[in-house]
């Protein structure tokens, strides 16, 4: 397992950690929490979803593969939508500020963990091709 496989598991690890901790704060109504809805949809579905496609990043290996790679940006984006840089504007910040900067770390790690795989798949292909 080279060290971008490990940061990528570490980074899908904290999101799924974070967002299980929210969702466990909303079911228990320990603030703060998340809202239980949002205007497009409910948020415990949302992060029930969030947290199976970082798991689902995980199994198939979150670099190895085209898929991997999908699901480990997926899982990135939708951490996004509970620690976005728009949260940075909510009321509560004050309270949430060590969960938005540990998710937008581990969102940006993953991402750029996906960059790489990405060039050093395009790399031996052309590599493979010559």
């Amino acid at each position: 397992m080279t060290q971008n496989d490990r940061q990528a598991l570490a980074a899908l690890t904290t999101l799924i950690l974070l967002q299980g901790v929210m969702l466990s704060a909303l079911y228990a109504g320990i603030r703060p929490h998340p809202p239980e809805a949002t205007p497009l949809f409910g948020i415990a579905p949302f992060l029930g979803a969030s947290v199976s496609v970082a798991v689902s990043a995980m199994i198939v290996q979150p670099l190895a593969s085209t898929a991997g790679r999908g699901l480990s940006l997926a899982a990135a984006l939708m951490a996004l939508v509970s620690f976005g840089p728009q949260k940075y504007f909510d009321a509560q910040f004050g309270l949430i500020w060590p969960a938005v900067v540990l998710g937008q770390l581990a969102a940006v790690v993953l991402m750029v963990g996906v960059v790489r795989a990405m060039r050093e798949t395009k790399a031996g292909d052309v590599a493979a091709a010559a």
